[in-house]
C-alpha cells in the first residue's frame, strides 16, 4: 500500500478507548485490525482497480466492543455481466440504480467465480446486496465512472512485451549453450549426428540438445569452439522499457525496478515528490471519503445504539496520514521548522505532516515540560529556555544570575518534594 495502510490516525475531543478496541475487532474474518484492513483494501484496490466493504450487524452478546465488523469483498465478486432494465431503475455493471441514479444494491456471488472448475460449472447464484452496507473504494478517473481500473491497466500490453523479449533472450541463450564445439574429421561409416540420439517407444530416432554438447561434422580436420554471442543493447532496451512502464504506472522508475544505479539526491527528490503527490491525492480524495470517514459513521451510530456513546452529534474525526520517509531527513527536518519559525505552517501542520496525532504529541511536550521544571533541569531542546542557537533566554539567564531560576523553581533544586503531581503520578 505504498504508506497508505501503515497507520491511519483519528483524533477526537474524547477518550480513543472505544475506538481502540473496535479498530481491533473491525475485520469480519478475525485477521487483521483497522490498519491491517486498510492496507489489505489499498492493495487489492491497486490490483484489481477496487475493492468493497461489507458493513457486518453483530450482536449485542457477541462479546464485542461495538456490535459492528466490516467484510472485505474481491472485486471479482460483483458480476460485470450483470446489466438490465427494471421498472423503477436499471442494472449496469452489477450495480443497481433507482430512477434518479442512486445506487439501491450490489450484485454479488455469494462465491467466488474463480473457484468454480470447468467451462460446464453453472454460473454462481447472485444476490443482491443493499448499498447503504457496501463501501464501494475505487479512484474516479472520469465522470460517471462506475467500476475501478487496475492500477496497471495502461502498461499491461508493455509488460507483457518486455516479458516475451526477456523470454526470446533466454531461448536464444540456452540453445547457444548446447553447442560447446564442432569435431570436424570423422570417418564417413563412424559419423555421429550433430546431437545425441535416443529412440521414443515406437522406435524413432530423436536428436535432442544439451548443455556443454560436442558434435563431430563430416570432412573436417579442424575444431571449432562456439562463441556466443552478446546483446549489447538489451541493458538499454530494458531500462527504457521499465522507464515507460513507470510512467505509465505513475511510479518512479527507482520504485518501479530497484534501480539506483543512476539516481542522485535531486532526481530521486523530484521523483519522490511527484510520487507523494499521487498518493496525497488518493489518500484524501480516495480511502479517507469513501473508506474511512464512512466508518467512523457507522462506528458513532452502532456505539450510540448500543449504550456505549452518549447521543450527542456530531462526533467530528480528525485523520493524519502516516509520513512519508525522507530522502534526506536533515534538510527535511530544517526546511518544516524554517516555516513553522517563519509562521508559513502551525505547529499542528508541522506534527501532522510527520505523521503524528498533534494531540498527542503536544501533551506528551507538555507532560515532559513538567517534569523539567520539577527537577529543576534546563536542556537545550527547550525553547522555553534556550534560543535555537542553544544559548539560554535573555528572561531565563538574568533569573539564573540572581539566583531566582524559571519561576517557581531554584536553579538545580526540585520543586515542592520532589515527586509528581497527582494527575502525572
Amino acid at each position: 500500500g505504498v504508506g497508505i495502510g501503515r497507520e491511519m490516525g483519528v483524533a477526537v475531543g474524547s477518550d480513543l478507548t472505544l475506538w481502540a478496541a473496535f479498530a481491533r475487532e473491525i475485520d469480519a474474518d478475525g485477521r487483521v485490525g483497522f490498519n491491517g484492513l486498510l492496507a489489505l483494501a489499498a492493495r487489492a484496490m491497486f490490483e484489481s482497480g477496487e475493492v468493497f466493504l461489507r458493513r457486518r450487524p453483530r450482536r449485542l452478546d457477541d462479546g464485542l466492543a461495538v456490535p459492528l465488523q466490516y467484510q472485505l469483498l474481491e472485486a471479482d465478486l460483483l458480476d460485470h455481466r450483470e446489466n438490465r432494465r427494471l421498472p423503477d431503475g436499471e442494472v449496469r455493471l452489477g450495480i443497481e440504480f433507482d430512477r434518479l441514479g442512486r445506487r439501491r444494491r450490489y450484485w454479488m456471488h455469494r462465491e467466488h467465480p474463480g473457484e468454480r472448475v470447468g467451462l460446464s460449472a453453472p454460473r454462481a447464484e447472485l444476490v443482491g446486496v443493499e448499498a447503504e452496507a457496501i463501501l464501494h473504494v475505487y479512484e474516479m478517473q472520469r465522470p460517471g465512472q462506475l467500476r475501478g481500473i487496475p492500477w496497471l491497466a495502461p502498461v499491461m500490453l508493455k509488460l507483457r512485451e518486455l516479458d516475451d523479449y526477456e523470454e526470446a533472450e533466454l531461448v536464444r541463450k540456452r540453445l547457444e549453450a548446447c553447442v560447446a564445439a564442432i569435431v570436424f574429421g570423422a570417418d564417413e561409416e563412424t559419423e555421429e549426428a550433430i546431437t545425441p540420439l535416443v529412440r521414443d517407444a515406437a522406435g524413432n530416432t530423436v536428436e535432442q540438445f544439451e548443455p556443454g554438447l560436442i558434435a563431430y561434422a563430416r570432412g573436417g580436420k579442424d575444431v571449432k569452439f562456439t562463441q556466443p554471442s552478446v546483446s549489447p543493447d538489451y541493458g538499454a532496451y530494458k531500462r527504457s522499457q521499465l522507464m515507460s512502464i513507470a510512467a505509465g504506472a505513475r511510479l518512479t522508475y527507482e520504485l518501479l525496478a530497484a534501480d539506483l544505479s543512476q539516481a542522485n539526491y535531486s532526481s530521486m527528490r523530484g521523483g519522490w515528490l511527484e510520487f507523494r503527490r499521487t498518493i496525497e491525492t488518493l489518500r484524501w480524495t480516495v480511502f479517507v471519503p469513501m473508506l474511512c470517514e464512512p466508518i467512523w459513521r457507522s462506528f458513532i451510530d452502532f456505539a450510540v445504539a448500543a449504550g456505549k456513546l452518549p447521543a450527542r452529534t456530531p462526533y467530528a474525526a480528525e485523520w493524519t496520514a502516516p509520513r512519508f520517509e525522507a530522502i534526506d531527513p536533515l534538510k527535511e527536518i530544517m526546511a518544516i521548522v524554517m516555516a513553522v519559525r517563519g509562521g508559513l505552517m502551525s505547529l499542528r501542520e508541522a506534527i501532522a505532516s510527520l505523521g503524528y496525532d498533534p494531540d498527542d504529541v503536544l501533551r506528551d511536550i507538555a507532560a515532559t515540560n513538567a517534569l523539567l521544571d520539577l527537577f529543576g533541569i534546563v536542556v537545550d531542546s527547550d525553547p522555553r529556555r534556550v534560543t535555537q542557537s542553544g544559548a539560554l533566554q535573555a528572561a531565563v539567564e538574568k533569573m539564573l544570575a540572581d539566583d531566582e531560576g524559571p519561576p517557581g523553581i531554584k536553579p538545580g533544586k526540585p520543586r515542592g518534594n520532589g515527586q509528581l503531581p497527582k494527575e502525572m503520578q
